[in-house]
């Protein structure tokens, strides 16, 4: 009898056994009209191994720290959950988010479609005061595009060079942006948007065995510096939100940079860890940590921490 030879687990997604390599995010299906500082585009085959992993679909997703939504969207576009409650604290973003779910999709769309691309624009459009919700999330798309790594945080500055010389509008594609947009009303009825403090988000849904959670949060601790320089709303108690992760009913699966408190935090609380590789703006080879209760699924693919 011919000898089987066993497949490695999820070797569809990664194409080897052994220690991955870092996602390529060009092949991921690009759902956010953001271009994000932190985004997870690069995560989105780890997250569908841990929802097909799961023994029963979970009807919701819960993002608490939701920025540019790429896992949120990719969960509903996918039909790996019913429904999406997507959290963001800061302003800007979440009025993007709102005139998506408030049903200004097109109008945000037509205003990108139709702006004329130069700095003295740029300059001219960034001095109003929004009157409105749908231009503060024109003005925050277009901040998101021309600053410097998409970052909206307090001392970014415009893009100067960018690829190719193209300068302040060399990130920006009105008609991808566009269609991004326009593309986010197959799912804008499952999106339940908060404007809101993600850890009391998560404090509401903490009961529920129907929602599991993805958990991205501002990297600031131990002495991290990387979410106060790019993220208006950086500061967050570390030590509870492990402490909610421990009391939710439903899954979760957490990310965090690389530090010792934060392995630390883990182990206190019982969690288990795993460093994923990752590429950074620079193209930099870096890991990120991956915690949750259970991790097993992805022993095949990752590096103990």
């Amino acid at each position: 009898m011919a000898k089987v030879r066993q497949l490695p687990l999820f070797a569809d997604v990664y194409g080897q056994a052994e220690t991955p390599k870092p996602v390529n995010v060009a092949s991921v299906p690009q759902r956010s009209p953001f271009r994000y500082p932190g985004g997870k585009t690069w995560f989105v085959p780890t997250f569908r191994c841990w929802m097909a992993s799961l023994k029963n679909r979970p009807r919701i997703l819960v993002e608490p720290f939701a920025g540019g939504g790429t896992i949120s969207l990719t969960a509903l576009f996918e039909n790996l959950v019913e429904r999406a409650v997507m959290v963001e604290l800061d302003d800007e973003i979440a009025a993007v988010w709102e005139t998506v779910v408030n049903g200004d999709a097109e109008w945000l769309a037509n205003r990108i479609l139709t702006f004329e691309m130069t700095r003295e624009a740029v300059l001219e459009e960034l001095q109003k005061t929004p009157t409105t919700t749908r231009e503060k999330a024109f003005q925050t798309i277009l901040k998101n595009r021309t600053l410097h790594g998409g970052i909206l945080a307090e001392g970014s500055r415009f893009i100067k060079y960018g690829e190719n010389g193209k300068g302040i509008g060399s990130r920006w594609y009105p008609k991808t942006l566009a269609n991004r947009l326009l593309n986010l009303n197959a799912v804008v009825n499952r999106i339940d948007f908060r404007c809101d403090d993600g850890l009391k988000v998560m404090a509401e849904f903490s009961r529920s065995e129907e929602a599991v959670f993805f958990i991205d949060p501002p990297y600031t601790a131990g002495g991290k510096k990387a979410g106060k320089r790019l993220y208006r709303h950086h500061q967050i108690d570390h030590e509870y939100l492990f402490t909610l992760c421990e009391s939710l009913a439903g899954h979760f699966l957490m990310t965090y940079d690389e530090a010792e408190e934060v392995k630390e935090m883990a182990r206190r609380h019982g969690f288990h860890m795993r460093l994923i590789p990752m590429k950074n703006t620079h193209h930099a080879t870096m890991r990120e940590i991956v915690i949750s209760r259970d991790l097993s699924w992805l022993d095949a693919l990752t590096h103990r921490a």
